[in-house]
């Protein structure tokens, strides 16, 4: 027993010792272990990853519309020259409506298969070959989205489905230059093309469609994120800051009463009860009357309301004939002996001004042509 304490000790010293000697990382920003380099890519799978092949053999099938199938079968050798290439088979079956892809023995990509299945519902989504195809490379992911069951009522899902793709397509056309993806929206599902990350920015904004929140907000906020990943510096910061918060606002339709009752005070003690009729002639002395006067005073009140109501009507009728009132008569002011008008001087004026203007002859012309028109008379003679 004795000896072996010095053994173990032994040991555990050469463990510690070995610690030591271990090389310490070095220390990096996290900045710099998060980003990834411009322009590096995963490097493609090989036949040289995998010489051995797969050891089973795998297949997916999937249903395809009717109104597909002209397509498909006008397209299907091209899909299946696609797929030859990584040594896929793909059969399409129209009698039962169906698309299948199996793997063979020469597959050597384990990961191929499930690419050949996502490129058959792409294709029975009524997303074209040239589209569906991208599929295939290492750097493109797909997604369905299923939007049919999140609005229960009909008229409200095709308006907010429209609201997707907006105007002409404008909006669908904008989250496809934003988020570098193709979208397709189609019957109940919106399939969706293009790298992760743009995938994820694309569910959220058609989930976010579907919830009432309109696709323009969404839009506002990416175009932001992609001017801030731009600069290098913003990277490993929040960018909460510059985003635009919106609020949301619950308009209440309802129209409120014109009438507005308001709540009275509560109190404890129940309200005083109203006067009866007969409490109200004992009051006023009617219940000890005579059924005679009481029908005598009925008769005298209907003749007080008749009277009234005709001198109202009179006055009506009266106002009629009531002249206006005149204005008060306004005495000329007598004119200053400095402002009398020297009447024949005006006169003379306007004789002057009238000549002027007609063109009259004077005085003068007109007694030298009397004398020429003689002259003439007495020639002719």
């Amino acid at each position: 027993m004795a000896s072996s304490k010095p053994g173990g000790q032994a040991t555990a010293s050469r463990k510690s010792e070995f610690r030591s000697q271990k090389p310490k990382p070095e220390s990096r920003d996290e900045s710099e272990l998060l980003t990834v380099p411009d322009g590096w890519k995963e490097p493609a799978f090989s036949k040289e990853d995998n010489p051995r092949g797969l050891l089973e053999e795998s297949s997916f099938a999937t249903l395809f519309p009717k109104y597909r199938e002209a397509y498909l079968k006008e397209c299907w050798p091209l899909v299946q020259k696609a797929l030859s290439e990584h040594h896929v088979n793909a059969t399409l079956d129209l009698i039962e409506g169906s698309m299948t892809v199996c793997t063979t023995k020469k597959t050597f990509d384990p990961y191929i298969i499930i690419r050949a299945r996502d490129l058959i519902k792409l294709l029975a989504r009524s997303v074209s070959f040239e589209q569906a195809v991208r599929i295939l490379q290492d750097d493109v992911a797909c997604d369905i989205i299923k939007i049919g069951s999140l609005v229960r009522n009909k008229e409200r899902f095709v308006k907010r489905r429209q609201r997707l793709i907006g105007p002409k397509g404008s909006t669908l056309k904008a989250l496809e230059l934003l988020t570098n993806c193709y979208i397709m929206v189609q019957g109940n599902t919106v399939s969706a093309i293009g790298p992760f990350s743009g995938l994820k920015e694309v569910r959220k904004v058609v989930l976010d469609t579907m919830k009432n929140i309109h696709p323009i907000y969404n839009i506002k906020t990416l175009m932001i994120k992609r001017e801030l990943a731009k600069d290098s510096e913003l990277r490993s910061q929040s960018w909460e800051r510059f985003l635009p918060q919106f609020k949301h606002k619950n308009v209440n339709k309802r129209k409120e009463p014109k009438k507005k009752t308001v709540k009275k005070e509560y109190t404890p003690f129940p309200p005083p009860q109203p006067e009866s009729q007969i409490d109200k002639e004992l009051a006023t002395g009617e219940y000890f009357l005579k059924a005679s006067q009481k029908k005598r005073q009925k008769m005298e009140a209907i003749k007080a309301k008749q009277a009234e109501a005709l001198s109202r009507r009179q006055e009506e009728r009266n106002k009629a004939f009531i002249p206006p009132k005149e204005k008060p008569v306004v005495k000329p002011k007598e004119a200053s002996p400095e402002s009398k008008i020297d009447v024949a001087a005006i006169k003379e004026k306007v004789k002057k001004a009238k000549s002027k203007k007609l063109g009259a002859l004077t005085a003068e012309e007109v007694k030298l042509k009397m004398e020429a028109d003689e002259k003439k008379k007495k020639k002719k003679k």
